[in-house]
């Protein structure tokens, strides 16, 4: 145990101080303790420390001892990280707004928090259709038995489907909740919840006892999307909390693929933007998407050692996309003005090409040969 994670709790406890305060805290004095330790004049230098936080931290922080709440804290919430803390989830470090304290409960994998073992994230609607519900099945478990472990929120529909098929192939999970981790929600995940305590861990930034709450669970998907290395989108209308995660982690430089699906089906809108937006497409090709999520580099203290493999013989159509591209990226509007090939030829071509390793989608829909 460190002695600053004390001082995480304790700033946490301060109203009107959020993750990125805290983060900024911590970047200007160096340490948390430092901090508390500081004149009002000293945070006022710290950006986002206007006359009104200064009035809360100087009101607040006279009855708060840190060494006392963290003993009274640790009475009803046994198992917390904090920033401070080895054990400290190390993807989540990397974001602008981790969170100060992550509670946890079941059986923690350090591999995981180390990142050495990869997290897949993978959400969707509540209300998922037969469709959803088999992609969704079929991933999760080519995931669990992949060596992945599966991120999701315990909610109904595509969040239940993740956690229960990825335990029903051996694979772990982890359910991130909007309430504390000893609060069932929704009460028909009962046993769910059970299953994933032996099979998992479930994870919040809420603690102990905190019902649940509306403005909690948007708040929550940044932590599905920071844990993870790239996140899924299986099925989301326009409007939908998957989107949120999805733009976290567009955000955070993670990866996104999209369930393709109707135009006109609902469930399916969300998605179809996303892939309108450059997310991956999800295809039936589960070994391609494999692949590619295997792709995503890993935290390694030595980088590794890649095997080159002969350029494979390639279809007419692979082979005029990949003539057309440059080490330079080029626009998929360029692309097809250059090939004279139709729009879904030169996307399902530059999809193709992507899986083999020859071409690297870059952010705004722009590829480069690589």
């Amino acid at each position: 145990m460190t002695e600053e994670r004390k001082y995480w709790l304790a700033w946490s406890q301060i109203s009107g101080i959020g993750p990125i305060l805290l983060q900024r805290l911590q970047e200007h004095f160096g340490n948390l303790e430092t901090a508390w330790k500081a004149s009002p004049g000293e945070l006022r230098k710290v950006e986002g420390f206007g006359f009104q936080t200064l009035e809360k931290v100087v009101q607040q922080r006279t009855r708060l001892n840190p060494e006392q709440l963290l003993i009274q804290h640790q009475q009803a919430n046994p198992h917390f990280w904090t920033p401070a803390d080895a054990e400290y989830p190390q993807l989540l470090r990397e974001i602008p707004s981790p969170p100060p304290l992550l509670y946890y409960r079941g059986e923690v994998d350090l591999q995981e928090n180390s990142g050495q073992k990869p997290l897949v994230g993978i959400v969707g609607t509540r209300q998922p259709t037969e469709y959803g519900i088999k992609w969704t099945r079929q991933i999760s478990t080519a995931l669990a038995k992949n060596g992945f472990t599966v991120v999701s929120g315990m909610a109904e529909g595509i969040d239940t489907e993740s956690h229960s098929a990825a335990m029903k192939a051996g694979g772990r999970t982890i359910a991130v909740v909007g309430t504390g981790v000893d609060v069932i929600y929704p009460q028909k995940n009962r046993d769910l919840y059970k299953q994933i305590l032996t099979s998992g861990i479930v994870i919040s930034e809420y603690p102990a006892k905190t019902a649940p709450n509306r403005t909690h669970f948007p708040r929550r998907n940044r932590i599905i999307a920071g844990l993870s290395r790239a996140v899924l989108v299986m099925e989301a209308p326009i409007k939908s909390g998957a989107l949120i995660t999805a733009t976290y982690a567009n955000e955070f430089c993670r990866d996104v693929y999209a369930l393709p699906g109707r135009v006109d089906d609902q469930p399916s809108q969300g998605c179809l933007k996303l892939i309108s937006q450059g997310a991956g497409l999800i295809n039936q090709e589960l070994s391609e998407l494999l692949i590619m999520l295997g792709a995503i580099p890993q935290i390694d203290v030595e980088t590794p050692i890649v095997k080159s493999t002969p350029l494979p013989n390639l279809s007419p159509e692979l082979q005029q996309v990949i003539d057309t591209l440059a080490i330079d990226a080029l626009s998929f509007d360029f692309i097809i003005q250059k090939t004279g090939m139709n729009a879904a030829l030169v996307s399902s071509s530059l999809l193709q090409l992507e899986l083999m390793g020859l071409v690297s989608q870059l952010p705004g829909m722009r590829y480069q040969k690589l």
